[in-house]
């Protein structure tokens, strides 16, 4: 796996899940999450709202949000961003939509029915939405100055999801292509050092926005708001100090096998499974 692209929400479900049957018969549904945020500004001024977002759901995961997920449930989802392309046939336009796949999903709600809201307690009450990829710059960074004076900077991250198709056995492989945004010092710092090209890590949230187009239709783009830009594949002064240091003794006798197996923390008479990085959806299932 050369690049990374994962998301991490905690939100609500808006509305009654609708389960859909493919031609294969493999279960899909989308969720509607909303995740209410807050944070500080580069001004200071404490920010707060909520965000809106897609997640879609396949085979058994979508059969379990449909008999158990209900508005209001609480859910914690781990999973990837995937935009989808088409044409609008009215107008010809090419027009995207950015969700989340989801590859785990964990109903956060008691048995019994939610506890009440916290009080005096807000730091606790929040919600999760991070998202984190590694990828290759699609293009040099763009920055720019707003009207209050702020910087900010737009960034390309491609990154790469590769499977195995089950009915046919052959590698697939997909690439998604990340808007983002950095603010502030960072924006600056990014912009002098980051080129097309570069591998780069990039921490933030998810956060879809909306505007009028010139025709009067509602347009979405969603982007990477990152508080964290790394520049990755380059030397580190402090880490190789170490490597120098280490590099200099001299290397340890390899311990045998039978000592090795004989440390591993795993119980007696428990076998550990091997692991399977297969998929239960069929390609032909999927929506690209």
């Amino acid at each position: 796996m050369y690049s990374y692209n994962r998301v991490h929400i905690i939100g609500y479900q808006t509305q009654p899940v609708e389960l859909r049957q493919t031609p294969s018969g493999t279960s899909v549904t989308d969720l509607n999450l909303v995740v209410p945020y807050s944070f500080t500004g580069d001004n200071g001024e404490q920010i707060q709202g909520k965000g809106f977002h897609t997640v879609t759901l396949w085979g058994p995961m979508a059969d379990i949000a449909s008999q158990f997920v209900r508005p209001g449930s609480q859910l914690f989802i781990a999973g990837r961003l995937q935009t989808d392309t088409w044409e609008d046939q009215q107008t010809s336009e090419r027009r995207s939509k950015t969700k989340i796949v989801a590859l785990d999903m964990i109903l956060l709600d008691p048995r019994d029915g939610q506890l009440p809201a916290l009080e005096g307690a807000s730091s606790m009450n929040h919600c999760t939405n991070r998202v984190d990829i590694v990828g290759n710059a699609t293009r040099d960074p763009e920055l720019r100055t707003t009207g209050s004076g702020q910087h900010v900077l737009t960034l390309g991250i491609a990154t790469n999801d590769r499977w195995k198709d089950k009915s046919s056995g052959e590698d697939r492989e997909r690439s998604e292509f990340h808007n983002v945004v950095v603010w502030g010092d960072l924006a600056t710092e990014v912009e002098k050092h980051l080129k097309k090209g570069n591998r780069v890590y990039a921490s933030g949230r998810v956060q879809t926005r909306s505007w009028e187009a010139q025709d009067g239709s509602k347009r979405y783009t969603t982007e990477v708001v990152a508080d964290s830009v790394l520049l990755l594949g380059i030397a580190n002064k402090t880490a190789m100090e170490s490597v120098s240091a280490d590099a200099k003794r001299a290397p340890a006798e390899p311990a045998a096998s039978s000592d090795v197996e004989a440390r591993q923390p795993v119980a007696a008479g428990v076998s550990v499974p091997e692991v399977q990085y297969t998929s239960e959806i069929k390609a032909e299932d999927l929506p690209f």
